[in-house]
């Protein structure tokens, strides 16, 4: 899987957003049940945008996951009014097969992270060197089914370009235990990042930024930082417009307004378009 798109954000969201404009206003106010699938990575912003949005009459009924998942629930027939995918892939293989209203659109960015001990005292000079050691288990989310594991590949891609044989080595030594059909089970009280750390299954672990600040409250011996700029794959996140259900178009717009893309930057995600907050 692709997560990268070659669309222009920018083009891409005024186009996108001007069609969703339009056919929001030709449909009528009424009572609405909007179901959402969303990126696990989204959990905690998109439950405060559906609380400050505050839809009249309408209810918002979120699904979490890994987005790759999300789509192939889609792909079997699971109704669902807007998909809130981590990457641009998924929803846009959602268009080539005709399930979509309209194109998908970016609407936030993420960054990639490495957490591991303090102790370890890792730094983004020393983290690849570290990466590639043969004592280190490396774990991340799970290719195909999560976009943060395809996303890791491309980390490993662009490794390969700064020390040659990189690539697979980290490819063949990472530990799919997020966001797969074998993906860890979290110990009880314990998010799935924590358990990681708390039940050693690996040292270090390649994620999405966003999870950086509730990882480390909850494992305090861990520290996160951001891979080096060379090793950054850019993660963008994909919104799509599954049905005409007014309510799931109005939450769709307040996700690209500057109400909603505050939020987002609450919660560790970058917005849409570079140059609209810091």
């Amino acid at each position: 899987m692709k997560p990268q798109s070659k669309l222009n954000p920018r083009s891409c969201c005024r186009a996108s957003l001007a069609l969703a404009l339009a056919i929001w206003s030709l449909q009528p106010a009424a009572a609405d049940t909007i179901k959402v699938f969303a990126a696990g990575s989204l959990t905690a912003a998109l439950k405060e945008i559906i609380a400050t949005a505050k839809l009249p009459d309408t209810e918002v009924v979120p699904t979490f996951g890994p987005a790759g998942k999300l789509r192939e629930w889609i792909e079997s027939g699971e109704p669902a009014d807007l998909f809130l995918s981590a990457d641009l892939a998924s929803p846009e293989r959602l268009g080539t097969e005709g399930k979509l209203l309209m194109p998908p659109v970016p609407f936030a960015r993420n960054q990639m992270c490495v957490a591991a001990d303090k102790s370890r005292q890792l730094t983004q000079a020393n983290l690849l060197d570290e990466m590639l050691s043969d004592t280190i288990k490396l774990a991340t989310s799970t290719p195909g089914a999560d976009p943060g594991g395809d996303y890791a590949l491309l980390v490993f891609k662009k490794a390969e370009a700064i020390h040659p044989g990189a690539g697979k080595v980290l490819t063949d030594k990472a530990l799919h235990l997020l966001g797969g059909p074998g993906a860890m089970v979290p110990s009880p009280n314990h998010t799935p990042l924590a358990t990681i750390f708390l039940e050693k299954h690996a040292d270090i672990l390649l994620y999405y930024c966003s999870g950086a600040p509730a990882l480390t409250k909850e494992v305090p011996e861990v520290v996160s930082l951001p891979v080096p700029a060379a090793l950054e794959p850019g993660p963008v996140y994909g919104m799509a417009l599954l049905t005409a259900n007014p309510g799931a178009m109005r939450l769709g717009l307040f996700i690209l307004s500057k109400q909603g893309q505050d939020i987002l930057v609450k919660y560790g995600l970058r917005p849409v378009l570079p140059d609209a907050s810091p």
